[in-house]
């Protein structure tokens, strides 16, 4: 798509948003540059909300106003990887995405920065890049201990290494279904155990084991630079 063409459509789309959910935001930029990921390879920004708070004279919270931008070099780059990038889709997705970073901001929410932490993670990880091993809990919530990332699904469960040597046999409820999986050899502090795409989609179900004894602590000193025991393995469900 030409930066044009892509400019004319990007104000379409800005301008079929309701002006409710735009209170605020001052307009939509479309710049012809791409953004690049600063260390991780094929990864493109496509679009930022930039804000602004204004204080107000009595000392309040005052303003928040917001400018949409979109790098319609970004867009190339990905649609130069990816024969099957949809570019209107991509684009309604974008800009509605920033508009909704300046309502957050609005409500002085940060979810959305958290999502947008947990997919860059998800990524890195599946790059096989470090990674913050707790990543998903910044995804988005779908049961107790259950966290949505980039498509992914986390089941998250907790076992002392004692529990974990007498059971052969885990088990993980999944969609009203007991899922029965082998014991992986080892526990480790944090352990992902990949149990295969769900059906007719490209994410993975993975149930994730944490040591119970210690492993907050772990954790806490991977983040600040020694090394907890971050485990990956592949399960069949019995």
């Amino acid at each position: 798509m030409t930066f044009e063409h892509f400019e004319r459509r990007a104000q379409r789309i800005f301008a079929e948003i309701p002006p409710e959910f735009k209170r605020g935001v001052d307009g939509l930029m479309v710049l012809r540059e791409d953004n690049p990921h600063p260390s991780l390879p094929d990864v493109y920004t496509l679009g930022e909300c930039r804000t602004e708070a204004y204080p107000s004279e009595f000392g309040g919270p005052g303003e928040v106003r917001s400018l949409v931008v979109l790098f319609h070099g970004s867009f190339r780059r990905l649609a130069e990887l990816d024969e099957h990038f949809d570019w209107e889709e991509e684009l309604w997705e974008t800009i509605t995405h920033e508009v909704r970073h300046h309502l957050e901001s609005l409500a002085d929410e940060d979810a959305l920065e958290e999502h947008d932490y947990a997919d860059d993670q998800n990524f890195a990880r599946r790059q096989g890049e470090s990674f913050d091993p707790l990543f998903y809990r910044a995804g988005v919530p779908s049961g107790e201990g259950v966290f949505e990332v980039s498509g992914d699904v986390f089941i998250e469960r907790e076992m002392d290494p004692d529990a974990f040597r007498r059971e052969p046999i885990l088990t993980v409820e999944w969609e009203g279904e007991e899922l029965r999986i082998p014991r992986p050899d080892r526990l480790g502090d944090v352990h992902f155990v990949s149990l295969g795409a769900f059906e007719e989609s490209s994410g993975e179900l993975f149930l994730v084991l944490l040591r119970r004894r210690g492993v907050w602590e772990s954790v806490r000193s991977a983040l600040s630079g020694a090394a907890a025991e971050v485990l990956q393995s592949e399960a069949d469900p019995l």
